[in-house]
């Protein structure tokens, strides 16, 4: 069996991949700082190229702010957002390489010689982030709760009411809890090994 092959439990590989699922409705218990910090400290550790590390995440905790965010959600992603037991938007930081010497120390000069270019920062930001978004999916699994990942929002309105500064782009909007019956859809089919995979 392909599970033999795995260094972690099955109720591990059950718990990470096969039974989890993305969540479309929660239970009001809530989601405390404590696991947010340990999410952090689990999903901090994900590769990035250079170790750079854009993510940026605002948690929408307030009623105040649950009440900026939820218009700006397109209709069929309003009423989960506003009832989650946690939100957070999470984005990319194109100014990701004022950190660089800090973070990729061995080599600090790649903040001038790889990305001085906007555009090129830009792209690098957004697909780091991007690989940082499923550490964080997974992440929120291991601690045994549910993800609602959702791109469906006004992503320029975001930018501008949560992220003033002009440098982070969001990608996501994930809501967070513990899965309410009947939280998701059947689930969907998957791509067999031959249609993704090829050996040259």
């Amino acid at each position: 069996m392909t599970t033999d092959h795995l260094v972690i439990d099955k109720n591990a590989q059950d718990v990470l991949f096969r039974e989890a699922r993305t969540a479309n409705a929660f239970t009001d218990e809530p989601v405390t700082d404590e696991q947010v910090r340990a999410l952090h400290d689990l999903v901090k550790w994900g590769p990035t190229a250079f170790n750079q590390q854009p993510l940026r995440v605002v948690l929408v905790r307030s009623e105040e702010a649950r009440g900026r965010l939820v218009p700006l959600m397109w209709e069929n992603n309003q009423e989960k957002t506003r009832n989650a037991p946690l939100v957070a938007i999470l984005a990319a930081d194109t100014a990701f390489h004022e950190n660089l010497p800090t973070l990729f120390p061995a080599f600090p000069q790649a903040k001038d010689v790889f990305y001085a270019d906007p555009a090129v920062r830009e792209e690098s930001a957004r697909l780091n982030a991007a690989l940082q978004t499923a550490y964080f999916i997974i992440g929120v699994r291991a601690l045994g709760l549910a993800a609602g990942p959702m791109n469906g929002f006004r992503t320029d309105a975001v930018d501008k009411e949560f992220f003033p500064g002009g440098t982070h782009r969001s990608l996501v909007v994930v809501n967070i809890g513990k899965p309410a019956p009947g939280a998701w859809w059947d689930r969907l089919p998957r791509l067999e090994m031959e249609q993704v995979f090829t050996t040259v």
